[in-house]
């Protein structure tokens, strides 16, 4: 008998180290979505390929996570575009390497330059303003793999309209009851150095949630059930609630 999937143990044990969290990845995926799968990943010639354009070797835990579940653009673009192999590079002021965009471009996520030597290096988020010059690369996740988990799960509420779910009118007492009823997922608070403003995680019967910072409620149901059931506790302005 398989052993049931527990989010809040997994993830307290993913967050903790660049192992666990490709731990937590694979034990999430594959009950929330399709298990990894031998092909999922690119190849190391990709990523070699990748190198030598660049001119640099790629941190340990860009190239496990390329190599894990790279391909698996519902794992990592349902939203916003995780960049292949071949398509990342260094921004134009010679800061960092970018290796996701916002799905609009309002935004890049990249590791600075001088951290590329480190096995899982901080991620750092830069806005794209019509003054470029006003442009700074701001913290992010203090690890790239807690990155990649945030990836996962964040690209998991984007995925399948049927168990996905947006709520604009998210209140004061809507995240009382979220806190009264739902469970904080052990995930640090983001962007850093913004607990006051931050995105945090959460998991009801059957869906995970994410209040950002009270202003949107994203849910994903691992059920129509489990995504009906918060709908009911948090009634508002549900984008796909067409019941």
């Amino acid at each position: 008998m398989t052993r049931e999937f527990d989010m809040v143990r997994s993830l307290a044990a993913g967050v903790e180290g660049r192992r666990s969290a490709w731990e937590f990845i694979g034990g999430f995926v594959a009950n929330w979505s399709e298990p990894l799968g031998d092909d999922d990943g690119w190849g190391e010639a990709d990523l070699v390929a990748a190198e030598e354009r660049l001119g640099f070797r790629l941190p340990l835990a860009l190239r496990e996570a390329y190599l894990l579940f790279g391909r698996r653009r519902d794992l990592t673009s349902n939203h916003d575009v995780l960049l292949s192999p071949s398509e990342l590079y260094v921004d134009e002021a010679k800061e960092a390497l970018v290796f996701r965009h916002e799905n609009q471009g309002a935004s890049s996520w990249g590791i600075l330059l001088d951290e590329l030597v480190e096995e899982d290096p901080a991620v750092f988020i830069r806005a794209d303003l019509a003054d470029r010059a006003a442009e700074r690369w701001e913290s992010w996740l203090e690890r790239l793999s807690l990155c990649f988990i945030e990836i996962v799960l964040s690209e998991s509420l984007q995925a399948d309209g049927a168990l996905c779910d947006f709520l604009s009118d998210f209140d004061e007492s809507g995240v009382d009851l979220l806190e009264q009823n739902c469970t904080r997922l052990p995930f640090p608070a983001y962007p850093m150095g913004e607990e006051e403003n931050s995105i945090r995680w959460f998991l009801g019967h059957d869906v995970l949630l994410r209040d950002d910072d009270g202003m949107a409620l994203l849910a994903r149901g691992r059920t129509e059930a489990g995504l009906d059931g918060i709908r009911d506790l948090l009634p508002g302005g549900w984008l796909n609630d067409f019941r």
